[in-house]
């Protein structure tokens, strides 16, 4: 029987599992359970050579897929991409602090997909573990369920200007105009701690009656279920989180608290687990008043305790009247600032450094199809941006859209290849030249025009800028670069547009992100929706790639290498034709050669269109190097390093 698996976590690709051992009358469904229960539990090993597993391939680039025969798979998000099944799991409530997980039945067919912990029953009401509220009477007052224990602290404000605007309506501190704090431009919706103290942060937000205003308060932490030996604070964390194994344990005698070093307190009972806390045990709930100290003008090293039951220190009564600072050996003057890096910028305050530091959010999830995570220029946190959109054409002509649908199309003619559809900015044609074949067709010439230029890229590299020879390497102001890149030209444009060609039928174009959902022609529409990329001149989406690509063809007859046919339906010469031979010079593609790629781009798509390359090849012509070439450069992109290939295989004489 075989069957689909998802291994456990965060991103992950579908695995379809073949498994030797006959069935019978068994529940199917009940086998699946069990089997992506041994799979979470079991070592690799441990399944010797009865359960084995390869990548679950797709061909509609970005689409989402159903892997219906898994358990559960509504815990998981599944896309086409690169030819595989990648999955993202849901994203479950964090588990931080969590010693206290709810037992759970893993085959119940309503079973969430996240294990849950222990939530808090507070005031009558059942509180998630994981999320903060304020009494809606006292917007000071601040509560956080974190696995059955309620911490109830009072929010500290900080006010870092002279004149600041009073609360809000159901806000407990005052606010800041403008979001600018200790040299720091703090952007909307963005955090920085103070001081070097991550407790201590500021919040900009956008008002619709006053713009940017800025709040800043010191947190006090929830407290946590965990022993003190495990707790940890990460660096540039303000709280403590509990590493090591989680406990999954039955509820304790009603009424009773159940701590994590397996303490239990009974209902009405009193803890004090540090000397600022005291918790009661109220409903099986831990409720715990725990005190916020106020920040201080002094460093930490300065800060004493007047008495060893204190909760909060303090600085001493002589403040440093110093008027320099000193870091990182400069020398800096009472009120000056400055800025470290792209996220850090400090003030000397009577002698002391104090600094702001932008808080990054942690990266929770992969970003979205044909997007990546980068720090741009000037910022200090990365964001997810579109990436720039990728046409690949290469053989007898097969293209790659830029939303990454594939599909082949043999046309003799001229086309438009792509094109600024909206603000009408470049455009670039392609002419394919048949060879004297009756099928087959390669590009052989590619024109780009952009403002007022025409560039043309013919056979070996030979290149015309509005009509006259040039040589590479080329430069033109601004507006133009032609420069030798390995075995190509590329072509680099003001507008962000840019070509790799190979002179002899390879070509990749590549846009910038803002041309997303403008664009039309032979290379798609760039709207990250695969399956509209067939749209025809006209409008209308259509399956058969004949129909397509003839909407697309521009110039009259005299531009087509063969007479046109009637019949819009292409059908392979060579099904039966050297099939060995086909399949000996393609097969580099699926061996060892470029396996480092096969973990991130599906070789089949290039696989089958070498075969076809190599149906009506002419004499002398090393057709199958054409796809190896498409699909080296899209590893490349990937970042992936390969072998010398093209030694390997011939194809660096092609």
């Amino acid at each position: 029987m075989s069957i689909s698996i998802v291994l456990k976590s965060t991103f992950q690709r579908v695995l379809a599992l073949s498994h030797s051992a006959s069935t019978g009358a068994m529940d199917r469904r009940r086998i699946i359970a069990v089997a992506v229960f041994v799979v979470a539990l079991l070592p690799v090993g441990s399944f010797g050579n009865q359960l084995k597993g390869y990548p679950e391939t797709c061909m509609n680039e970005g689409e989402i897929v159903n892997v219906q025969s898994i358990k559960n798979i509504q815990c998981f998000a599944c896309m086409c991409k690169n030819g595989f099944v990648e999955c993202v799991k849901e994203q479950c409530p964090d588990e931080q602090g969590c010693y206290m997980k709810m037992i759970q039945d893993m085959f119940a067919e309503n079973q969430g997909c996240c294990r849950r912990c222990k939530g808090c029953m507070y005031k009558g009401v059942m509180r998630d573990s994981g999320t903060d509220w304020t009494d809606p009477d006292d917007p000071c007052s601040v509560m956080a369920c974190r696995a059955g224990v309620v911490t109830e602290t009072r929010m500290q404000c900080i006010t870092p200007c002279q004149q600041p605007f009073p609360p809000k309506p159901g806000t407990c501190c005052p606010t800041c105009p403008g979001c600018h704090v200790i040299g720091q431009d703090v952007a909307a919706w963005r955090n920085v701690s103070l001081y070097d103290d991550p407790c201590l942060t500021c919040h900009c937000e956008r008002s619709a009656a006053a713009g940017l205003v800025l709040t800043c308060t010191k947190k006090a932490c929830p407290v946590l279920q965990c022993p003190s030996s495990n707790m940890q604070i990460l660096p540039g964390e303000c709280c403590p989180r509990c590493v090591g194994k989680s406990r999954t344990l039955q509820e304790p005698p009603r009424g009773s608290c159940l701590w994590g070093d397996m303490s239990i307190t009974p209902s009405g009972g009193k803890t004090h687990p540090d000397r600022c806390t005291e918790c009661t045990c109220t409903n099986s709930t831990a409720v715990c008043k725990r005190e916020t100290c106020p920040p201080l003008d002094c460093p930490v090293e300065k800060q004493t305790f007047s008495s060893h039951n204190q909760c909060c220190p303090q600085c001493p009564k002589t403040p440093d009247r110093s008027e320099t600072c000193q870091d990182s050996g400069k020398i800096y003057l009472n009120g000056d600032s400055w800025k470290v890096d792209e996220c850090k910028s400090c003030l000397c305050v009577r002698g002391q450094v104090k600094c702001a530091q932008e808080l990054c959010s942690r990266i929770t999830s992969l970003c979205p199809a044909n997007s990546k995570l980068r720090t741009m220029p000037g910022s200090c946190c990365p964001r997810c941006v579109p990436m720039d959109g990728v046409c690949t054409v290469f053989g007898d002509p097969h293209y790659r859209t830029y939303d990454g649908k594939f599909f082949s199309f043999q046309g003799p003619c001229k086309y438009l290849l792509t094109a600024d559809c909206v603000g009408r900015s470049f455009s670039i044609r392609v002419t394919n030249d048949a060879r004297n074949t009756k099928n087959s067709a390669w590009t052989k010439t590619v024109s780009l025009r952009t403002g007022g230029l025409k560039v043309n890229l013919g056979d070996n590299k030979r290149i015309k800028i509005n009509g006259q020879r040039v040589s590479v390497p080329y430069k033109r102001s601004n507006e133009l670069t032609i420069s030798n890149m390995n075995d190509t030209v590329l072509v680099e444009t003001r507008i962000g547009v840019s070509i790799v060609w190979d002179g002899r039928g390879f070509l990749e174009v590549s846009v910038p992100s803002r041309y997303k959902g403008d664009l039309c022609g032979l290379c798609g529409n760039f709207n990250s929706v695969p399956r509209d990329d067939m749209t025809t001149r006209d409008g209308h989406v259509v399956f058969e790639p004949q129909v397509f690509g003839a909407s697309w063809r521009v110039g009259g007859k005299n531009a087509c290498s063969r007479p046109l046919k009637q019949a819009v339906t292409h059908a392979s010469p060579c099904s039966r034709k050297r099939p060995r031979i086909r399949e000996r010079m393609c097969k580099p593609l699926r061996q060892r050669m470029f396996a480092a790629c096969h973990k991130k781009l599906n070789p089949v798509n290039f696989f089958k269109s070498c075969l076809t390359d190599m149906c009506e090849c002419p004499t002398g012509r090393k057709c199958y190097c054409e796809a190896m070439t498409a699909y080296a450069h899209n590893c490349r992109r990937l970042g992936v390093s390969l072998p010398d290939w093209r030694t390997m295989t011939g194809c660096h004489i092609y």
